[in-house]
Formats: C-alpha cells, structure tokens, sequence
C-alpha cells in the first residue's frame, strides 16, 4: 500500500515538473522563434558590408586553407553616428513619438474616466464603440484621412462653406496631419489601459475624500490620479513604442516634409537596397527603445516593494 501511493506522489510530481517545462517553455519557444534569432540575423547582417550579389551583402565568415576569418564592419555603426540625417530622424521620431504620447493621454484619459464613471451595463457598449474602427483595415482609414484633410477635402468645404475660412487650409502633407492620423489611430491604446486602471479604483475612496471636506479636483488628484498610474505608464508605452517606428502615416499624410526613423529605415532597405546600413538602423532603434521599458520594469518593481 506504501508502495503504490510513494508511486503515485512520484508519478504526480513528474507530472507536474513536465507542466511546469511545458507553461515555461512554450513562451521560451515562441521567444526564440520570433524574437531571438531574428534578432540574432538582424544583428549578424548590420556587421556585414552591402554587396552586389543574392543576399545583398558580404559573409562574416570566411573558411579557407583551413583558416576561418571573422570580418565585422562598424561602417555602418559609425555612419549613423556621424551623418546628421540619421540622427535628425532619430531625434525626430523621439520628438514626435512624444508629443503624440502626450496629446493621446490628453485625450484619452478623460474619456477613460467618463466611461469608467458611467453605468456599468454601458461599459462594454462604449469600449466596443472605442474599439470599432480598429476593425477596418489600417490602410483605408489612412487613405480616408487623406481625402478628409486634402486641399478640395470634407473638413476644408465644410469650413467653408460655413464661412470660417476664406481659403482651403494645408494640412496634409504637413506634421499636423501626422499628428491627426497618429492619435486617431492609437487613442484607443491609451484609453484601454486607463480604463481598466480607472475601473479597479474604488468609489469609496474619493467619497471618502468627498465626506472629508476636499473638493472634486482636489480627490482626483490626490486619489484617482495617483492610483490609476499604471494605467497611464501602460497605455503611453503602448502609444510611444510603436509610434516610433511608424512608416505608414508619416508617408501618407506627412510626405517629405516628416522625416522619421521608419522612413529612413524603408528606404535604406527597399530603395538603397543596403540591407546592412537599415539592419544597424533597426538594432538602433531597438537599444532605443528599451531605455523606457527598463524603466518601466524598474518602475513596476519599485511600487511592488512598497506594498510589500
């Protein structure tokens, strides 16, 4: 009898080191299929020098007589450092990836806290409202964009013809029209995040702030702000990351007047063909952007000491 349960104990606690393999390793996998030796080939070309041949660039490695020679080229690396282009478009990119993150949180946390505040059978209606043109394809809703904020567009006959403008307003092809089409697109970003922050904050606490004598704006910055921090961390790295990179709307409603990293990096690889000059622009702007999520991170791992 002593036998068969040790056995059992033994069979379970098999059973439960392979699940434990099998919930860490999926992950394990899936982020050394899809990240890590991408990364690794990515990383592997930005050393290598742009070549006339298939694959367009020149092998790290060389074996022969016996010998293997490693070649690493830092052309690229110090290219970026020293051509001004690539750094205005760096210093750009941040810029712009800013102050749309900004303009979204603007926006977005005060509808956030309107839907958060209203009945919670309407909660659900809301947020599939919020969610709905992210249901049409990313193109076409870049392309309406560009009819609205053209020259003989919607917005310019609508405003004039109710007499506000005289004279049809430039708009595309500018930076405001990036503007315009970036946080139309990612609001949605943001304002998920704080909503769910925002939701799990009691109304206890600013009645209780309410009952104590401070006013409205006094209780929500002293209590629902505060508290729906991680919220706001949550949706600005949502909104700042891919922003970043972003190729589509700086090309179609910027034009040449928006010079972004993405940009630079499509027509290194596309138009140049020099896979090892947008290879380094893309390990870039990786280190970049991994300054914010440690941060993040260490941001994250700060509040859970304090509560403990």
């Amino acid at each position: 009898m002593n036998t068969s349960s040790s056995t059992e104990k033994k069979i379970k606690s098999r059973l439960k080191g392979t699940g434990y393999f099998a919930l860490a390793g999926i992950p394990a996998v899936w982020f050394l299929l899809f990240f890590l030796i991408p990364f690794i080939i990515v990383l592997k070309i930005s050393f290598s020098e742009a070549d006339f041949s298939i694959p367009p660039y020149t092998p790290l490695t060389q074996y022969a007589e016996h010998i293997l020679n490693i070649t690493l080229n830092f052309t690229n690396y110090l290219s970026l450092l020293s051509d001004n282009i690539y750094l205005y478009a760096f210093i750009s990119s941040i810029k712009l990836a800013l102050f749309s993150t900004v303009l979204c949180f603007l926006i977005g946390y005060p509808v956030a806290w309107a839907i958060s505040c209203t009945r919670q059978s309407l909660h659900g209606l809301l947020i599939m409202l919020i969610m709905l043109p992210s249901w049409t394809s990313f193109l076409i809703r870049i392309y309406a964009w560009m009819n609205l904020l053209s020259v003989n567009g919607l917005l310019n006959s609508f405003l004039m013809k109710i007499g506000i403008i005289k004279e049809p307003l430039i708009i595309l092809n500018t930076n405001y029209a990036v503007y315009i089409g970036i946080i139309y697109c990612y609001l949605p970003y943001m304002i998920l995040p704080v909503y769910n922050s925002l939701r799990s904050i009691p109304h206890t606490l600013t009645e209780a702030a309410k009952d104590l004598g401070a006013r409205p704006a006094k209780a929500f910055f002293k209590i629902t702000l505060p508290l729906s921090k991680r919220g706001i961390f949550a949706g600005a790295f949502l909104v700042f990351i891919p922003v970043i990179g972003e190729v589509m709307i700086p090309q179609l409603l910027g034009g040449s007047q928006t010079l972004m990293i993405g940009n630079v990096l499509w027509q290194t690889f596309f138009n140049s063909n020099d896979w090892p000059m947008a290879a380094a622009l893309a390990i870039m702007m990786l280190i970049i952007l991994m300054v914010p999520i440690r941060l993040f991170n260490r941001m994250k791992a700060t509040e859970e000491l304090i509560r403990e």
